[in-house]
């Protein structure tokens, strides 16, 4: 008895084990459910979708939405797509929006745009309710000097035919940024700016900035202008100051070289006085020499000493009288 009531369960847990593994490669149920919904699919293609490595579940899902929705969808295709990486899903819920919403966008459009990386249903539905960018503070100077900064907002929808190789918003920021700064530049005042901020929407508008991006730009609104710093009169000080240090520099260097004539004319000075001194030497060797020779007498020689004591004494004089006037 032991032995066949075992034997009656091994063959009972064999059948389920047996009857799960029938249900997981073919599903049935999920067969049935494509069947309901107005789905042709055999049960064949659904038990050779688990040895292709494709979820049954996801490409009947897809297409029972497909159905639903009169979008026209291919099993093969579906498959390829998961195959390839893509999200099925995704792509059919953008089918199934533009068709709603008649935008044109093909099947084949649809994968190459979510095999390139970009969200297909995000960009049909920007496609239907355009999304507004908040650029950073742009700063720029007029032709007057003042500085401006700007911040704008810049209103963008898909464009579904350049999703594929298109720019992003970095490149529609940019764009718009270096068309502020333009603008602006162009302003022979700061005042004129300020006054008619929409000056600089039209310019940028007209500038065709969406060309070669994912995006369309709808409008280019001003939000805010402040006013920054006067470059013109900070230029002008910069440039004052670099002229005054030129100044400086040249005056220390004609300082430089009158310095160095005043030390050179010192030592002709000091060269010139050593040659008189060298020439004082040789009168006393003159005086000997004229007393051997007999040239001159010792009458003559005291009448030189009375000369030059007279001299010496005028000398004294003169230098105590110039101290006393001082």
């Amino acid at each position: 008895m032991i032995e066949e009531a075992a034997g009656t369960w091994g063959l009972i847990v064999g059948v389920i084990v047996l009857l799960f593994i029938v249900l997981y490669f073919i599903p049935i149920g999920l067969w049935f459910s494509a069947l309901v919904s107005g789905v042709r699919i055999s049960l064949i293609q659904l038990f050779l979708m688990r040895f292709r490595k494709v979820p049954p579940g996801v490409i009947v899902r897809a297409l029972i939405e497909g159905t639903k929705a009169d979008v026209t969808l291919s099993r093969d295709a579906l498959e390829a797509h998961y195959l390839a990486g893509g999200h099925v899903a995704r792509v059919v819920h953008a089918l199934v929006s533009a068709a709603k919403a008649n935008i044109e966008l093909s099947f084949n459009m649809a994968t190459a745009i979510d095999l390139a990386g970009r969200d297909v249903f995000e960009a049909v539905q920007m496609s239907v309710n355009p999304k507004v960018i908040n650029t950073p503070p742009v700063t720029a100077v007029s032709k007057d000097g003042i500085q401006l900064i700007a911040k704008a907002r810049v209103t963008v929808r898909a464009n579904i035919r350049q999703l594929v190789g298109g720019a992003g918003e970095e490149t529609v920021l940019a764009r718009v940024g270096e068309g502020i700064v333009s603008s602006i530049g162009s302003s022979h005042s700061h005042k004129a700016v300020l006054e008619n901020p929409d000056f600089i929407s039209r310019v940028v508008l007209e500038k065709g900035l969406d060309a070669g991006t994912a995006f369309e730009i709808l409008s280019i609104d001003i939000a805010d202008i402040d006013i920054g710093k006067n470059i013109g009169a900070v230029l002008q000080m910069d440039q004052a100051e670099a002229d005054k240090n030129i100044a400086q520099a040249k005056a220390e260097e004609r300082r430089a070289m009158a310095i160095a004539l005043e030390q050179e004319m010192i030592a002709k000075a000091q060269e010139a006085r050593a040659k008189v001194i060298e020439a004082e030497v040789q009168v006393p060797l003159a005086i000997a020499e004229a007393f051997r020779t007999g040239n001159l007498g010792v009458m003559d020689y005291m009448k030189y000493k009375n000369i030059m004591a007279d001299t010496s004494m005028r000398d004294s004089i003169a230098g105590e009288g110039g101290k006393s006037k001082e």
